[in-house]
């Protein structure tokens, strides 16, 4: 098949634009503070302004109920013993896992030590004047390839996913293990050093059953909390899904989770319209379809995966991890947009074709970047809470 996609476009979404503040409620939403029944989504610059927030984003609270590792208390493993300086000559690499693929995956300790040594190490490089104090960078990507695989979920069983649509490395399928990322480099994003794999389920229009697939991706790494106090790097293999692809609601104007419209300008969120079902925005003016997808930002430590695939990871509360997750990491953030404006047909979601709505939206992350761009791009951007874009500071 042809992991070739579509000529790049210019991304444009609220979640660059505007310039909220995330507001989190127990079990509630994220949400984009609208005046006047309007959103301001910029002033129409020719680079979009980076955010940190963005409406029908859902960011669920940290929950009583979910369930610990394996060994889940503030260990040694779950704080790595890091020197003040990385141990001579060593340069920290990815490394290829010999683990199970499935269940409770272990991180390789060596590897995350010499990590944690050489991220330690780092000094914040000084920042240019101008740059603003979002603390995140980011990777702009377009879609790749298309294929009913899922390398976290069903790994080693082609076919065996529902349609999934895939940005980044080029050479993932259902066969793919965190080696492979660092095999096979060629990648829909930028920058080049960002090695991962970013998946959602394809969006098919309902009145011709053809697929719809992105025209931006942008992936965030970025802090949700007020400062970065103990802020640590990504570790190379984490996957992680974010969303329910069981989750079978209807998704009416203003539902949490639903796909929206946007573009520069002031609009309706919610579309000027609705699909027949009522599950689909109508866009207005030169707006699009957009979702956004936020994932933890708290890790246990010592997995890179866990058998549903997030219980190795947890969303923050207020400025700290909970303590069966106290490594803060990057929180993920997808914002993507769709080439369509909507219809009455609507559209449905190849992980839910007889319910058409958008409930099952989810997204999996496997992420892998080289080592030395991701402890620096955490280390100048999210700890030294400065915008970054694809290359390092945004001037």
């Amino acid at each position: 098949m042809s992991y070739e996609g579509p000529p790049p476009s210019r991304h444009r979404s609220p979640g660059w634009l505007a310039r909220k503040k995330l507001s989190v409620a127990a079990g509630a939403a994220v949400v984009l503070v609208v005046a006047a029944g309007a959103v301001y989504l910029g002033n129409g610059a020719a680079q979009p302004e980076p955010s940190n927030a963005a409406s029908a984003l859902e960011y669920p609270s940290p929950s009583a109920g979910q369930a610990q590792s394996p060994g889940a208390a503030v260990s040694a493993a779950a704080t790595p013993s890091v020197s003040t300086t990385p141990s001579t000559g060593a340069t920290p690499t990815a490394a290829t896992p010999t683990t199970p693929r499935t269940g409770w995956v272990p991180v390789d300790s060596t590897a995350w030590k010499a990590q944690a040594d050489a991220y330690r190490a780092l000094k914040i490089d000084p920042a240019p004047a101008g740059v603003g104090n979002l603390p995140e960078f980011r990777a702009d990507c377009q879609y790749s390839h298309r294929l009913p695989d899922d390398p976290i979920v069903a790994p080693g069983l082609p076919g065996a996913s529902h349609m999934h649509s895939f940005v980044g490395n080029r050479a993932v399928d259902a066969n793919t293990v965190a080696g492979d990322l660092t095999t096979f480099t060629a990648t829909s994003c930028k920058p080049v050093q960002d090695h991962s794999a970013y998946w959602v389920p394809t969006l098919y229009d309902n009145a011709t059953g053809k697929p719809v697939e992105t025209t931006g991706f942008r992936v965030y790494y970025r802090s949700l909390a007020k400062n970065s106090t103990g802020q640590m790097p990504m570790p190379n293999g984490l996957r992680m899904i974010s969303g329910d692809a069981k989750k079978k609601k209807p998704t009416p104007r203003g539902a949490t989770g639903q796909f929206y419209c946007a573009f520069y300008g002031p609009g309706d969120l919610d579309g000027v319209a609705r699909s027949t079902n009522g599950n689909w925005p109508i866009c207005g003016g030169d707006a699009t379809l957009h979702f956004m997808l936020q994932f933890p930002d708290c890790w246990d430590g010592t997995h890179l995966d866990s058998p549903n695939h997030k219980d190795h990871v947890a969303y923050g509360s207020g400025n700290s991890c909970p303590t069966s997750h106290p490594v803060r990491i990057p929180a993920i953030t997808f914002d993507i947009q769709y080439p369509a404006k909507g219809t009455p047909a609507g559209y449905y979601l190849s992980s839910d074709k007889e319910g058409k709505s958008a409930s099952s939206m989810h997204g999996d992350a496997f992420v892998m970047w080289d080592v030395n761009t991701m402890n620096k791009r955490t280390k100048n951007c999210v700890l030294g809470r400065r915008t970054c874009d694809n290359y390092g500071y945004q001037k």
